[in-house]
């Protein structure tokens, strides 16, 4: 992605709802129903976002004169160059019609045509558009439309066959544009693009390299999936801005769309008050729209606020975490790293006070690293027992070890903890035996599934963790990430994490299941470690039950891990404002974290 900073309007942070493909569809649906225009809508979207394209280039051309070290903005003098990618649906009637409104604009603009014929050109076919086009004929199409008003109005176009074929370097220097617009697929796409597609999508990524050019994509990025956020094979376009059109798509949020979707402009177009459920008369399509307005997910931008301690309190006040993990199975060093970075983050947020019980050889390290931390032996079963009864939440499984004597340890702890209503983190090789323990149906799942529904159960996996959960592989969980959260919480209970590139968060104690994307967190966080550090953030707010239950809940976790992270390597939220902390991505690990995590906690207080 080229390096233009400030293109979209100021981050918002409210919750942002999320939706599918289908969900978008039945949206669609509801609005014609009501007598409104398909091809009015696709008119509306594409002078929406001819505007917004406008905008984009005067941020970029204000970009480059400040980097240039100029105070004063003068707007170019020289033509504005366009280049519209437009593929064969409605995602290209978009484009031809953004081409046409540039061009009215005054713009010097080219359409390349992806996946066209050459007799779709052809002056008879036109012709015949133009006289059907007033005749409401179910034969032509809105994008047959759009490409009839472009074509009508003398905007240049090109095929990309022709062009990617040809030899004359002319007809590809006619391609030089300072803006390029992906409108070759929409939000139906759900497979690798083939054939003329993928060498389309593999030549405009790379012209818009080499000419240092803006990207923008028509409601998604050509290549991404929508609804889960998979990019096949790498092939996707490659965007700094995505225009999205009548609501958010969740998958510019989870999984690869966080790479490729760059700056998200919402243009909403449907205003959701008229379109509400009650204004249709057919029951099915009613409870569809009913449906279509829920949102699959809820992208969480912020972390809700914290209130200042009470002057008048101790330790005792702000709860006691007990991390059981760091075992030292027969033959090997042990990972007892795995509790102390978990105990780190845990004292990070502001826990009273803290128990490691590991295995003794790692009580020297521990002391060494958090001498404010406590110890007990990890099979010492009678004392973590009573130390269990005492504490206010219990996390498990950070370098506890899968083999049988381990297996058995983490039965008898999570027994304790249930026994005596404890809230529970389950992480790591705690649910390595989670997951054996289902395979063996093991009645502690059942006991566990049940408790979770008056107790906090937070359980973190990452997708390799989730397919041995779901009995799955790792490519089925990756390929929906939303359907794998919720099978999950299915079975064990509980609420969860499932970790990645825009994390998913699904909580369900306090009512019915809801998902949360934390849209926090970078690439530099995808090193050992990571993961019990944020095993220890949970359990730290879940300790301190002087705060709100917003405040302690799991996506604030969630949310607290990622911005330490992104303050760490400067990423550009309100968290990392003075911040002494840089490191980079590159050099980024789970030790760093701990400072970050106090960092980030005392911005999120207010008085």
């Amino acid at each position: 992605m080229k390096n233009f900073t400030n293109l979209s309007p100021i981050k918002n942070t409210k919750p942002i709802a999320l939706y599918s493909s289908e969900q978008i569809y039945t949206m669609e649906q509801a609005w014609f129903a009501q007598g409104y225009d398909s091809f009015g809508l696709m008119q509306q979207a594409a002078w929406q976002m001819a505007q917004q394209i406008e905008l984009l280039y005067e941020q970029k051309c204000l970009n480059a004169n400040h980097s240039a070290n100029t105070n004063v903005y003068h707007r170019a003098e020289r033509l504005r160059r366009v280049s519209v990618w437009v593929g064969k649906g409605n995602n290209g009637g978009d484009g031809w019609l953004i081409a046409y409104y540039l061009q009215q604009a005054g713009w010097q603009v080219e359409v390349v045509t992806v996946g066209f014929d050459v007799n779709d050109f052809d002056t008879r076919t036109q012709s015949a558009i133009s006289n059907k086009k007033d005749h409401n004929s179910d034969h032509i199409t809105d994008a047959d439309k759009a490409r009839q008003i472009a074509i009508s109005a003398n905007c240049h176009y090109q095929r990309f066959e022709e062009i990617h074929s040809s030899h004359n370097e002319s007809e590809k220097m006619a391609l030089l544009a300072d803006i390029y617009i992906d409108a070759l697929f929409g939000i139906g796409l759900d497979r690798a693009p083939e054939g003329v597609y993928k060498e389309a999508i593999s030549a405009f990524n790379r012209t818009t390299q080499q000419q240092n050019a803006l990207a923008v994509a028509v409601d998604i990025p050509s290549g991404l999936v929508a609804s889960t956020g998979a990019v096949f094979d790498r092939i996707a376009v490659q965007a700094d801005v995505t225009l999205c059109l009548i609501a958010r798509k969740f998958g510019l949020h989870t999984k690869d769309g966080t790479d490729y979707s760059g700056d998200i402009i919402d243009i909403p177009l449907i205003p959701y008050q008229t379109a509400r459920p009650h204004k249709i008369s057919d029951k099915n399509t009613k409870q569809n729209t009913i449906e279509a307005f829920e949102p699959v997910a809820i992208l969480l931008t912020a972390a809700h606020s914290m209130k200042p301690r009470r002057q008048n309190s101790y330790k005792g006040s702000y709860g006691h975490a007990l991390i059981i993990g760091g075992n030292r199975v027969d033959g090997s060093q042990g990972m007892g790293g795995a509790a102390i970075l978990s105990a780190s983050s845990t004292m990070a947020t502001g826990t009273g006070k803290i128990t490691v019980a590991c295995h003794e050889a790692f009580h020297g390290a521990l002391l060494t690293s958090l001498p404010d931390a406590m110890t007990i032996n990890l099979h010492d079963t009678d004392g973590v027992k009573a130390l269990i009864k005492q504490a206010s939440v219990i996390a498990i499984g950070m370098g506890l070890g899968r083999d049988e004597k381990a297996k058995m340890l983490f039965i008898d702890y999570i027994q304790a903890a249930i026994a005596h209503e404890k809230s529970i983190v389950i992480d790591a090789d705690g649910l390595y035996h989670l997951a054996s323990l289902q395979a063996d149906n093991h009645q502690l799942v059942t006991a566990l599934r049940e408790y979770s529904m008056s107790h906090q159960v937070c359980l973190t996996p990452h997708s390799g963790e989730a397919a041995r959960l779901l009995d799955q592989k790792i490519s089925e969980v990756e390929s929906d990430r939303l359907r794998s959260i919720k099978q999950c919480a299915a079975v064990y209970g509980g609420d969860w994490v499932l970790k990645g590139a825009g994390s998913l968060v699904l909580e369900q104690k306090s009512g019915p299941a809801r998902v949360y994307v934390c849209d926090a967190g970078n690439a530099g966080m995808a090193t050992a470690g990571m993961g019990d550090i944020l095993s220890g953030v949970i359990a730290g707010l879940l300790a301190q039950q002087d705060l709100a239950a917003e405040s302690y809940s799991l996506s604030q976790a969630a949310l607290i891990h990622g911005f330490s992270g992104d303050t760490l390597v400067n990423q550009g939220n309100e968290y990392h404002r003075d911040n002494k902390l840089l490191i980079g991505q590159r050099g980024l690990q789970a030790q760093d974290m701990p400072a970050a995590i106090r960092h980030v906690m005392q911005l999120v207080m207010v008085d």
